[in-house]
């Protein structure tokens, strides 16, 4: 049962019992990473012989990227590990911003990886002399294909589940996956462009693939940001909090709602008026009908603070 503390004519009520079951939520996270891992472990393993072997520097720029997905898988799985443990007397509103961090290092693994990609490309670019660029092989081809196909697939895994148990880190990590699919695109056309005849197709290619990783990386980074700086839920979400609080029996206006975001969670402020003449008691009871219909209707709720004013 929550907590609840009356201070004059204020109700004020604890943490809410969360709105999904931790266990299934790491287990599903669990499950999708080993998957992960597995799947660009091979990729990287084969894209990277491809490239080696059909002398393709394209190619083995995505096998250098498919390489740092394994890196941020593991760096998910740590930080779900850390932000599904329960509150303590240190971290009393709990650990769930630390998936937010984890979240910031895989941006940051991100936009290092296109950077490198990037200024190799410009250096081939800048070189000029396109003629002494190696043609790669078919088999470059092969593997670009390979890893289109295959990437494509693990964000769309990846985003159907992240979504499901609500997690940012698992989020950032699809959008590895789907950055990691259009690098293999700007590989394919590079490599494709360079067997027939333009070489320099290549290296463009590469700094394509740069481009799209910086974009991903940059959207990550300030979705974990706005996670970790109190942002406000948006308005929509706001005006149904607000409609779900007046429609509760003896609630006659909404003077005050304010909200932020804690990681996946939401953390609620709300100031009710009631008639003053009402007793305590009966008061305290509309501000905990406000307090269950919010619960019981926006599960991502964590916490809520019922202000109870006079009207």
């Amino acid at each position: 049962m929550d907590h609840m503390r009356n201070s004059g004519n204020t109700q004020m009520i604890g943490d809410m019992p969360e709105g999904r079951d931790e266990g299934e939520y790491e287990r599903t996270a669990m499950r999708v990473s080993k998957v992960s891992i597995i799947a660009n472990f091979i990729l990287t393993f084969f894209k990277l012989i491809a490239g080696v072997t059909a002398h393709s520097g394209a190619m083995i720029s995505d096998a250098v990227h498919s390489g740092s997905d394994v890196f941020s898988t593991v760096v998910v799985i740590i930080g779900v590990k850390i932000s599904n443990k329960a509150s303590d007397k240190d971290h009393p509103y709990g650990h769930e911003r630390l998936e937010c961090v984890a979240a910031i290092v895989l941006a940051t693994i991100l936009a290092v990886t296109g950077l490198g990609i990037g200024c190799s490309a410009a250096g081939k670019i800048a070189g000029g002399d396109y003629a002494k660029l190696a043609l790669p092989g078919t088999l470059a081809l092969i593997a670009a294909i390979v890893s289109i196909v295959v990437k494509e697939g693990m964000y769309q895994y990846t985003k159907i589940y992240a979504k499901k148990i609500d997690s940012g880190a698992l989020m950032a990590d699809a959008w590895h996956h789907r950055s990691d699919a259009l690098s293999s695109i700007g590989a394919l056309v590079g490599i494709g462009g360079a067997r027939m005849g333009f070489p320099i197709l290549e290296p463009i290619a590469s700094l394509v693939i740069c481009i799209f990783i910086e974009k991903a990386a940059y959207d990550i980074f300030m979705d974990a940001v706005d996670k970790m700086v109190d942002k406000a839920c948006d308005d929509e979400v706001e005006a149904k909090l607000r409609e779900c609080a007046l429609v509760q029996e003896g609630v006659l206006g909404v003077d005050l709602l304010h909200t932020r975001v804690f990681a996946n969670k939401i953390y609620v402020d709300i100031e009710i008026r009631v008639d003053g003449e009402k007793r305590l008691r009966d008061a305290h009871g509309v501000a905990e009908h406000v307090h269950d219909a919010i619960e019981q209707t926006f599960p991502r709720v964590k916490h809520i603070m019922v202000h109870v004013n006079p009207a």
